[in-house]
């Protein structure tokens, strides 16, 4: 008869499953069966290292002497300095974490001859199985792993950053204890400043905002023997697979990267002025929490006042109208560390891809450049004039609003009677036939804070005007001026048949005399002879028809007696 034994047999792979072998006595060594075995093995136990078990044992006929599970604590020890059972010793080199053997232990190389008190007998061969769940060695570093990464980089966690991330961790053996996405929140903190385990601080060095690493951690750089309440066991090795949702330094300034600046800028913002403008405000992961052009509606603001978060109050100055520019605001020049509506996490970095539509300061006149101007130019507009006018309104950013272009006819127009925008009106004056000029007119001499029918609230408005026509006018409030002195007296000269009596065919005979001889004007862009009727009626004092000496004299001095160049 033979005794029956498992023993280890190499390959030129490694080492595999036990083989049975015939043995003529006692067992003089232990027996492993290697029933379960990782795929993955990255490393095995080696006399030195530190080893976290749990094992049931038992005699050969199956009865339990002891067990890790039972208790409820895993086995701590170090392998192969005699601080185990030599058999045990013997039994866990080699193993991988989550590898599970059956190891059997000869009485020499278990409790021997004596045994342990009434738990074990004398002589008595011990089979324990055995599940791996940690191994460490006191000269382990931390180890660090990158999974995945951006394509570029331009900036690296460096110690005393504050850092936002998210994390899943588990023990070596692949048991989860903690996640910051199941809490829907990242975890803060500053680095290299003793807010984290040494072994996270370390790990953290050098990551990149959208990076995900796997750093493995020895319990000496994480909990050490107390562990962490329930879930992190004494001695345990932790592993975190990490992503870098955000980093910034407290020292850290805005930074501004501009995309695209117009050919021309004659002017660029200060502090007062008002500005509209497009964006896209993003995370540093590229996740977007607000947009403008999502609303199609700029948003609209005064520079350096206090309105805005103060990054952004700051990257506002010095732009151009159609410039775009990025820029990174960090927490404290954004919404610091409490965040914002549930929107914009605390110590959240900032990234706004902004696009200036316009902006004007409060104190802007109109600004008037002329692009063509007739050689001769004797006669200008000027308040109270009828003008027929061309004309393209657009935004600043080439946005067309309207044109006269699409009616069938021209517009015309009294200056100065409120009939179109101050700015616009302004803009008009001074103009000759056949002249163009482009006007700018900022939103208080515009459409103002409320905007109009297409017209954005306090928009900037980009004019291009050309003058048609132009008819002298007459003062508001008057119908026919003279522009010269008046005939003295003046009946006589009214009276063109010297009966003493005007009817109105004479006087519209007398009032289309003067205005065909350039002394006198009627109100242009209405009918003359309508005019001149309400001229007469205002002159027949007695409605009779006709004007005589006396109602003349009276009129005049009751109303008129005051200018020579004004109405009868």
């Amino acid at each position: 008869m033979c005794a029956l034994a498992f023993n280890l047999i190499p390959y030129s792979k490694g080492w595999d499953r036990f083989v049975p072998q015939c043995t003529p006595g006692p067992l003089e060594d232990v027996v492993i069966d290697r029933y379960d075995v990782p795929r993955v093995c990255p490393r095995e136990v080696q006399t030195g290292d530190f080893v976290r078990y749990h094992y049931n044992g038992t005699f050969t006929d199956g009865k339990k002497f002891d067990s890790s599970h039972e208790r409820g604590a895993p086995f701590s020890g170090q392998v192969g300095l005699g601080r185990l059972i030599t058999g045990l010793d013997r039994g866990v080199q080699g193993m991988c974490v989550n590898e599970r053997r059956k190891v059997t232990v000869p009485p020499h190389l278990a409790y021997g001859s004596v045994g342990a008190g009434d738990v074990i007998p004398p002589d008595t061969v011990l089979v324990f199985d055995v599940v791996l769940l940690d191994i460490w060695n006191s000269e382990d570093k931390v180890q660090t792993r990158t999974l995945s990464k951006p394509e570029t980089c331009k900036r690296f966690v460096e110690a005393t950053d504050f850092v936002r991330y998210h994390y899943n961790g588990t023990l070596l053996n692949g048991v989860p204890f903690d996640s910051s996405h199941s809490r829907n929140g990242t975890y803060d903190t500053y680095v290299g400043m003793g807010y984290l385990i040494k072994g996270m601080d370390e790990g953290l060095i050098g990551m990149c905002v959208g990076e995900t690493r796997t750093i493995i951690i020895p319990p000496f750089l994480a909990y050490e023997e107390k562990g962490y309440g329930t879930v992190i066991p004494s001695q345990a090795t932790l592993v975190f697979e990490v992503l870098l949702v955000d980093l910034f330094n407290p020292k850290d300034d805005i930074v501004v990267d501009v995309k695209e600046v117009p050919e021309t800028c004659t002017r660029k913002t200060v502090v007062g002025d008002y500005i509209r403008y497009h964006y896209n405000g993003t995370f540093q992961d590229g996740s977007i929490f607000d947009t403008s052009y999502q609303r199609n509606s700029t948003y609209n603001t005064y520079i350096g006042m206090g309105y805005v978060i103060a990054g952004m109050d700051k990257a506002l100055q010095g732009v151009c109208i159609g410039e775009k520019r990025r820029v990174v605001l960090p927490p404290h020049m954004a919404y610091g560390e409490k965040g914002t509506g549930g929107i914009i996490p605390g110590s959240a970095v900032l990234v706004f891809d902004i696009q200036v539509i316009d902006f004007h300061n409060p104190k802007d006149p109109i600004e008037v450049q002329v692009t063509h101007k007739p050689k001769e130019c004797n006669l200008t507009s000027e308040v109270d004039d009828l003008i027929q006018y061309r004309y393209n309104c657009s935004l600043m950013d080439g946005t067309l609003l309207y044109s006269s272009d699409h009616y069938e006819k021209a517009p015309i127009t009294t200056l100065g009677a409120n009939k179109v925008i101050e700015g616009l009106d302004e803009g008009l004056r001074g103009m000759c036939v056949g002249e163009r000029r482009v006007v700018i007119v900022p939103p208080h001499l515009g459409h103002g804070e409320n905007g109009a029918k297409g017209v954005p609230s306090s928009a900037v408005l980009h004019f291009e005007l050309e003058l048609l026509d132009l008819q002298k006018g007459v003062p508001d409030g008057y119908m026919f001026v003279w522009l010269g002195d008046s005939p003295e007296p003046l009946f006589p000269a009214m009276d063109l048949n010297k009966d003493l009596a005007v009817p109105l065919e004479e006087f519209t005979a007398f009032i289309h005399l003067q205005v065909a001889e350039g002394t006198g004007r009627l109100r242009p862009g209405m009918d003359a002879d309508g005019i001149i009727k309400d001229m007469f009626n205002n002159q027949d004092r007695n409605r009779d028809g006709k004007i005589v000496p006396e109602e003349l004299k009276l009129k005049v001095e009751e109303d008129f007696d005051k200018a020579r160049h004004e109405e009868l």
